[in-house]
């Protein structure tokens, strides 16, 4: 099957004897193109090879996107409008436009959803899992749950009156509100009442009915059903559910700060009160309910307020994707254990004697390379000291145990902790302060920069002299997050990455800005953006002056408009680009005399590709790089990133192999148009090769088969030696 996806329409120029690479016409916008890739993920819910769990899973996906994108990107250019700046962005466009445009194409995927939602609530019905509205249970059925509302819901209800005595309430960021409208005994006024549904506070959004497997009713049905209870002896007009998001844009300037704790932590109480982005009400509404909470909440009626046809707060939905029906479920992945790790040996002589081991997640496991690396590393009587960045983790983390650990055993433990990574903050403030009274030393990286780069760095007494080992990611050092993101990693104890990482600690711990000496590493602010640019203009002149030019990234986003220009002249020039984009794409494939060389595709499938590769063919001597950074303005100009090179031969073949699975995949991935539409390709009738994602796992398995194969021909050793020197064992608990 063939699914065109259409973006905003793009009027494609006459072919000219010269093109102007500052027309706007030439860039997609950053917002639109993010809105499409989830109408790529809407359609894995549409999708029938897709199993009927995992497609009410998407929608949930699509659901929370969403609520993140009005937080973060409408909230922004809100702000933008009501300062009065009305600058257009690369493509042309000014924030009110930008908004508008958004919200047009928001509604196409809220209908689309709300669509794909019944359907697939249809097809469950038919697998046994059964969402129901209260009046279609049964009297036994009825009277049991109200027994169940009685005892766990209504102990946590609030009905709050709305009348001149009782000023209109707060409504939370993402809650979900029941507006009631009520007649007194005599049936002469008309009341308003505000009910808070407790999702998450003590109780979940779909209620299991009792004595029946799998057959649901929502917590706001099940709340409506019971009204009586709330409100005796008054008849119930009418219930009308809302929901509202908040912009979550609250930064306030680092500079200005006294402590920069202190300053998020308030800034997370203002955005519990910031303004309204957008409201969504039921589709049956009447005007005067819909114009009473819109002007109640300071929102525009027509512009902010966006019906829904069936269920609010689809996000929600991620409670019934965790019903035990395997065949409804994606085939269970358990990842394997890198073969290099799965010998009991003391893990840092594992690393010296391979020099690096390249990590792919979700594919090998994250507790047995990178948490054993940390935990290790703990009890390891010959470490000395750990440093390591933390953006997001899980809030009960084995990686903070680790440091925990070693603090305990004595042993310097530095962390440089992102306050500011968004919606993490509070967690973030959590640990740091865990940390901090255990003894860690706690620092919170450079003013004006997050610190965004992925890095733990290993300091150890081997048998002749201080050793650094590393660890440099595209990934969160978060466990749950490592088993459906795909990412990679590398574990090596090269002197000169060792240097590197140590110069990268100075700078981070102390924000002193000198010039840093980096020998392999690239880091941005500073050096990572231009070197980029630089890498491409070399090849627009080996192309030129022989041929066979290629450029190859996979990353998560291509915004920076600087990135862009250069990746158009380097087809102009002929150059070969392929690019892997999970979602925003400024750049226009295919266009006559601009990009006829770029090749662009999305790959939307089993995990959230995160893994950011750039490749250039650099006139025969390859050079592949991995990095914590997009091809984005704010990476490159306004984050602490790295940029860190794949030199040993066999694992630039495994990034090579990652990149080729990629673009020949035939079941995730979709082919960009020249006006920013997708086309999802089709499989042959022949070919019964899965998805990248499917494939990715096969090649896992591989490896540990073919190093198992190649150890078996391998004559006992001791290694290189050094190990009768350095012989204390940490196992692999």
């Amino acid at each position: 099957m063939t699914v065109a996806v259409k973006t905003r329409t793009v009027k494609t120029k006459p072919l000219r004897a010269e093109i102007h690479l500052s027309d706007p016409c030439w860039y997609l916008n950053r917002e639109l193109t993010w809105l499409e890739f989830n109408r790529r993920v809407l359609h894995e819910a549409e999708d029938e090879r897709t199993p009927l769990l995992e497609r009410l899973k998407f929608v949930a996906i699509v659901s929370a996107n969403l609520d993140e994108f009005f937080m973060k990107r409408i909230g922004g250019l809100k702000q933008l409008v009501g300062a009065g700046l009305s600058e257009p962005s690369l493509d042309g466009l000014t924030p009110l436009q930008q908004i508008e445009a958004c919200h047009s194409l928001i509604r196409s995927l809220e209908s689309g959803k709300s669509t794909q939602l019944l359907h697939v609530l249809g097809l469950l019905r038919e697998q046994g899992i059964v969402i129901s509205a209260v009046k279609d249970l049964t009297a036994g059925e009825r009277k049991n749950l109200r027994n169940h509302f009685a005892i766990n819901i209504y102990p946590l209800l609030t009905p709050q009156s709305i009348d001149p005595a009782h000023p209109f309430p707060f409504i939370s960021n993402l809650s979900l509100n029941l507006l009631v409208t009520l007649n007194d005994s005599a049936g002469l006024d008309m009341l308003l009442a505000r009910i808070k549904v407790p999702v998450g506070a003590g109780t979940t959004r779909f209620i299991a009915v009792p004595g029946k497997k799998d057959r649901f009713v929502s917590l706001e049905d099940l709340l409506i059903s019971n009204l009586d209870m709330l409100f005796p002896g008054m008849r119930v007009v009418r219930c009308d559910l809302f929901r509202v998001t908040r912009n979550a844009n609250t930064e306030t300037d680092e500079e200005e700060a006294d402590d920069l704790m202190e300053m998020i932590e308030s800034e997370l109480k203002e955005r519990r009160f910031a303004p309204i982005v957008r409201m969504e009400v039921g589709e049956s509404i009447p005007v005067l309910q819909r114009g009473r909470l819109a002007a109640e909440l300071e929102i525009n009626e027509n512009d902010d307020v966006f019906e829904v046809p069936n269920l609010l707060a689809m996000r929600d939905l991620f409670e019934l994707t965790r019903l035990d029906y395997p065949h409804l479920h994606d085939p269970p992945h358990y990842p394997i254990v890198h073969p290099q790790l799965q010998s009991q040996r003391n893990i840092f002589h594992i690393i010296r004697d391979a020099g690096s081991i390249l990590l792919q997640h979700p594919y090998e496991l994250f507790s047995a390379s990178v948490e054993r690396f940390l935990r290790d590393a703990a009890v390891d009587p010959k470490v000395h000291g750990i440093k390591m960045t933390l953006y997001r983790t899980s809030s009960q983390s084995r990686i903070v145990e680790a440091l925990l650990m070693a603090a305990q055993n004595g042993k310097q433990v530095a962390v440089v902790v992102e306050l500011k990574a968004r919606f993490d903050e509070a967690t973030n403030i959590r640990l740091a302060e865990q940390m901090e009274r255990a003894g860690i030393h706690v620092t919170y990286g450079v003013v004006g920069l997050k610190t965004h780069c992925k890095v733990i760095m290993i300091v150890r007494q081997d048998f002749n002299s201080l050793r650094r080992y590393v660890h440099i990611g595209t990934g969160n050092y978060h466990a749950d997050t490592s088993r459906i993101y795909s990412d990679v990693g590398l574990l090596s104890c090269s002197e000169a990455l060792g240097n590197d990482v140590t110069e990268l600690f100075n700078y981070l711990t102390t924000g002193f800005k000198p010039r840093r000496k980096y020998k392999r590493l690239l880091t941005a602010p500073r050096l990572l953006k231009q070197a980029l640019l630089t890498k491409i203009e070399r090849e627009i002149v080996l192309h030129c002056e022989s041929g066979g030019g290629l450029i190859q990234f996979k990353i998560n986003a291509l915004e920076d408009g600087d990135i862009v220009k250069a990746l158009y002249r380097a087809s102009q020039a002929g150059v070969v680009i392929n690019l892997i984009v999970r979602d925003t794409c400024r750049l226009r494939p295919g266009v006559a005399g601009l990009s006829e060389t770029v090749r662009v595709i999305s790959v939307v499938g089993r995990f959230l590709e995160h893994s950011r590769i750039y490749h250039f063919r650099n006139g025969g001597a390859d050079e592949y790089f991995f990095s914590s950074a997009d091809a984005m303005k704010r990476n490159l100009e306004a984050r602490v990133e790295v940029l860190c090179p794949v030199e040993a031969p066999e694992l630039a073949r495994e990034i090579q192999t990652i990149l080729d699975v990629h673009l020949h995949d035939t079941r995730s991935a979709w082919d960009m148009q020249q006006d920013g539409s997708y086309v999802q390709r089709t499989p042959k009738e022949d070919d019964a090769v899965g998805g990248s994602h499917s494939q990715l796992i096969e090649l896992a398995e591989k490896r540990v088969e073919q190093y198992r194969k190649r150890m078996k021909k391998k004559k006992p050793t001791d290694y290189n030696g050094e190990e009768r020197n350095d012989s204390d064992n940490v196992s692999n608990s």
